[in-house]
């Protein structure tokens, strides 16, 4: 999935890289936090730029042979579990209790997220390929302005612009499915997870975490698998499950997506939520599509027609002119409070 756009330097959100231990709050001033950005932060970018840009094509083979929403609760089931029991181990039990609160709030970003966003993303690359779905993601940066203007942070106007011509793409990319020429459920169940990730998103930055960022991200996974079970067992998706029909090469994806998808890069976004400024995260929201687009084309032969590229050129576009012009008002703010 995509990372927000939002004008106000980000404070936090879950899981990382590194042993830095995040607060839950915003620093008071932004200006400082988005000057101390080390080492770390380049390489968690780098890893959801190119990880995440490649969990679209793992999708793609994972279903395959398996079954839409439970093969997404496997993959967040056992990172999860796994990731919970590595903070045990390395932190101690003591990291992993949270409050009621806490716990609310990581599952129900873990339910936006996880079940709503990737589940949505999973079931729509049934029917579309996986780079027109990734294009189709790039989209969540654009929500992330309309979320923001709605809690009263009023967007600038080429923000307006930049989302207007976000939409514009997205109606090209889409205008396959109303010609008939691509499923249309696909590319609307696409849409509609961007719409639950760039919420998951919203409130993450606005609701109070569990302290420990990796516990929050565990408890994330474990809430968003579950949420896709329970979806998965209600389409009777275990019906006629064989795990002997399951191709070696899907078995290989899910576990590609378990370990890089999951452990690695979804706490790496996490934890850039929080260590990192909103805005440089949501660069990533137009380097995803290109990595997806060319694996897709690369590994399954998917087909670059003239809507991808032109309607998929067109959202990257509108992306980066929101991006462009968010990071631009956070150099300017931090300017004005360094004088």
């Amino acid at each position: 999935m995509t990372a927000p756009a939002e004008r106000v330097p980000a404070a936090s959100a879950d899981a990382a890289p590194t042993d830095a231990a995040p607060t839950d709050s915003a620093p008071a001033d932004p200006a400082p936090a988005a000057a101390r950005l080390g080492a770390g932060v380049w390489v968690a970018l780098a890893i959801v730029y190119v990880v995440w840009g490649s969990t679209y094509l793992g999708i793609r083979i994972t279903v395959e042979t398996m079954p839409t929403f439970l093969s997404a609760a496997a993959r967040f089931l056992v990172a999860g579990l796994l990731l919970a029991g590595f903070v045990a181990v390395r932190h101690g039990r003591n990291a992993l209790r949270v409050d009621r609160r806490q716990l609310g709030s990581a599952a129900l970003v873990g339910a936006l997220l996880l079940t709503g966003g990737n589940g949505l993303v999973v079931l729509g690359e049934n029917s579309i390929p996986s780079g027109l779905a990734a294009l189709l993601v790039a989209a969540v940066p654009l929500w992330m302005v309309l979320l923001t203007a709605a809690g009263g942070d009023r967007p600038r106007p080429a923000e307006l612009a930049g989302v207007l011509l976000g939409l514009v793409g997205l109606g090209v990319l889409s205008a396959p499915a109303i010609g008939g020429d691509i499923a249309p459920v696909g590319v609307v169940a696409v849409l509609v997870a961007t719409v639950s990730w760039a919420l998951g998103s919203f409130a993450s930055k606005r609701i109070r975490m569990p302290d420990n960022v990796m516990a929050s991200s565990a408890y994330q996974m474990l809430a968003g698998g579950l949420g896709n079970v329970l979806i998965g067992l209600a389409r009777g998706e275990q019906h006629g499950l064989h795990p002997g029909d399951i191709s070696t090469r899907s078995w290989l994806a899910l576990a590609f997506l378990v370990v890089f998808g999951s452990l690695v890069a979804f706490t790496a976004y996490a934890w850039l939520l929080r260590s990192a400024p909103l805005t440089l995260v949501a660069t990533y929201a137009y380097v995803n599509p290109v990595v997806a687009v060319l694996l897709g084309w690369l590994v399954l032969a998917e087909p670059l027609t003239g809507p991808t590229l032109l309607g998929g050129a067109i959202v990257v576009a509108g992306v980066g002119l929101v991006v462009s012009v968010s990071r631009s008002s956070t150099r300017s703010s931090a300017r004005r409070s360094a004088r």
